[in-house]
């Protein structure tokens, strides 16, 4: 018995029992959905050029990065193609018969979409991923101008250049074959109200560091709180994502781990519960209680009272193991989905660039297939069909993906509620820069964060920022005695301040200058004469991000309280859809979507062919 309680506690962790999910009955609907999908008759990428829709380009006799003074080019699409290093022609959908079926059709080429389409092309079925843009990746693409290769998204990474490895995404690549080469490194630098603070990716360093900025008090809580997060932190790496799928079966692919779970089976109930739970617990100090809140809030989007404590004591477990370190994978962040992409072809999946969804087709209540029209080339505008005989699996958010679904249906309908009652995060302001880097210093850090006020709070508007100079690990990066800069703030940028502006209108480049000033600011701490050395400006808003990545709003993600809410599993009250990505369990961030994705791609597959995936990996607690 207690096996099996312990197996239902890791499970539910990633609501993957039918009991944990969100929705009444979905074990029951999941179920019809198969029921419905066989019955059917048998009749299958990389996001935008940029996520940034202006640039500004230094011209001689002009003020440095100021757009009053600097030419402009008016839109993405206008930039040189010349200038993109992937092969764009080879992945447009060439060859695709419409019409033709497959047996999954995946909407959406982000992180999450990819993993799940290559698994399920590893276990041998005909997939196929639309992709709207040009570039797939969604959040996590990259692009070039002018030389200059910017990341739009993530660039933490851990636990990528290390085998065995509890990071989902190195799982995914494991099972791929694929590799993704890393620079290891283990502090970037914090500036707070208090100073300087440097994270570093030791237990004992970061230690010192509370100590030294926060006191002895400070650094006493920390201690006893380790102690405390250890016997979570072993529960929730127990059990590797790639051991999970969202039916009663998980327990034999579970089962398999429970020998390293049970010393630590009970400090499983507490896995979903908030971080908070915990640190109300041991931690009075106000400094610590604060930047315990910014570790959060910089992981999840949330405080410590709304974040999962699963996520935050497996990411301190992670980060602070002997010999911890951060990767930055070399190529930047487009590496990681050119090595999702190799492993989907090479296992004979698809991948239709400039293929945009505009409709999930259903028949009979269940999902069939999508309706698609090409984006670019002489056949631009047609809309042809898709049709999947197994499922059809959503990587949009839960937001988007209720705008692909049919009018008139009771079960749309209620999907559609349910993505009208799930709240939103906010969006983000970007900076991408291009700049001269003659005379800065050699040993400059790669990642840099900024708060500016505690009083504020947290989470308020551009109170916190973030920039990555990925350059310093990489200098191929960016042409020769350059660096590029990525500097954003953290998920605290308001749309409703952008709502319903005129992207081409003067008032909305001047308001782009206004709210980019915060990025300014942040830049000057750390290169002062920052402006002077820019070649390349280019600034990215919540409307860049709601019309290049296709976000609602431009959101960061779910605004989804642990303790209070629980992020939906993969299946939906609709037959034959299923969804992953950040906005199904496990929720926010490149490893838990990478996770939404092979959950997903586990739902769709026996359990002996799971049960073979993990044979082929090294996965242990």
């Amino acid at each position: 018995m207690e096996a099996l309680a312990a197996a239902k506690h890791l499970t539910a962790l990633y609501a993957v029992l039918p009991q944990q999910a969100s929705r009444k009955n979905e074990g029951g609907n999941w179920r019809r959905a198969r029921t419905c999908c066989f019955r059917r008759a048998l009749s299958w990428r990389r996001r935008p050029a940029s996520l940034i829709p202006r640039a500004t380009v230094t011209v001689p006799g002009t003020t440095s990065g100021k757009s009053s003074g600097a030419a402009e080019i008016e839109d993405y699409e206008t930039a040189s193609k010349a200038e993109e290093t992937r092969d764009l022609v080879s992945r447009n959908g060439g060859g695709f018969q419409p019409g033709e079926v497959v047996d999954v059709v995946v909407i959406g080429a982000g992180i999450g979409g990819l993993c799940c389409a290559a698994l399920l092309a590893k276990y041998g079925y005909k997939v196929v991923v639309c992709e709207s843009h040009d570039i797939a990746g969604g959040a996590g693409h990259a692009f070039v101008r002018q030389g200059f290769h910017f990341d739009s998204g993530p660039s933490f990474h851990a636990g990528l250049s290390i085998k065995p490895s509890i990071n989902p995404l190195k799982q995914v690549l494991d099972a791929l074959g694929e590799e993704v080469k890393c620079v290891q490194y283990k502090s970037w630098i914090g500036y707070l109200p208090e100073g300087i603070f440097k994270f570093t990716a030791d237990e004992k360093a970061y230690e010192a560091e509370i100590h030294r900025v926060g006191g002895a008090r400070a650094a006493a809580e920390w201690r006893e709180l380790e102690n405390k997060m250890e016997p979570l932190a072993r529960a929730a790496m127990a059990l590797p994502a790639a051991a999970l799928r969202p039916d009663p079966a998980v327990i034999f692919t579970a089962g398999r781990f429970l020998p390293q779970l049970l010393p630590y089976l009970p400090a499983t109930a507490n896995l979903l519960a908030p971080f908070s739970k915990i640190v109300d617990q041991v931690v009075k100090d106000p400094f610590l209680r604060r930047l315990i809140d910014l570790e959060c809030f910089v992981l999840s989007g949330l405080l410590a009272d709304s974040t999962i404590t699963a996520e935050m004591v497996t990411m301190f477990k992670e980060r602070h193991r002997k010999g911890g370190s951060i990767d930055y994978p070399l190529g930047g962040g487009g590496s990681i989905i050119d090595a999702l992409t190799r492993g989907l072809e090479k296992h004979g999946g698809r991948l239709l660039l400039r293929s945009h969804v505009d409709e999930i087709l259903l028949e009979g209540g269940c999902a069939v297939g999508v309706r698609v029209h090409p984006t670019y080339g002489s056949k631009k505008g047609t809309p042809y069909t898709i049709r999947a005989s197994k499922a059809v699996v959503s990587n949009a958010s839960i937001w988007d993906t209720a705008k692909l679904l049919p009018k008139g249906s009771t079960p749309c309908q209620s999907y559609r509620d349910q993505a009208n009652s799930t709240r939103k995060t906010e969006s983000f302001m970007h900076l991408h820069l291009g700049i001269d880097a003659s005379g800065l210093q050699t040993d400059l850090e790669c990642h840099h964060l900024v708060l500016n006020d505690w009083g504020a709070g947290i989470g308020a508007p551009q109170n916190v920022c973030l920039v990555s100079i990925p350059t310093v690990f990489d200098p191929t990066l960016a042409p020769p005695g350059c660096h590029v800069i990525h500097a954003y703030t953290a998920g605290n940028e308001p749309y409703s301040i952008w709502k319903g502006m005129d992207r081409a209108s003067p008032a909305y480049e001047a308001l782009k200058e206004e709210r980019s000033q915060v990025l300014w600011e942040t830049l000057e701490k750390i290169i002062p004469d920052i402006r002077d050395r820019v070649k390349l400006k280019l600034v990215g808003t919540p409307l860049t991000h709601e019309r290049y990545l296709r976000r609602s709003e431009g959101t960061y993600g779910p605004a989804v309280r642990a303790g209070k809410e629980s992020f939906p599993g993969p299946a939906t009250n609709i037959p034959g859809l299923l969804c992953c990505g950040d906005s199904t369990m496990p929720g926010i961030g490149v490893p838990a979507v990478a996770a939404s994705g092979m959950i997903t791609a586990n739902s769709l597959v026996p359990v002996w062919q799971q049960w073979g995936l993990l044979n082929s990996l090294e996965v242990v607690a």
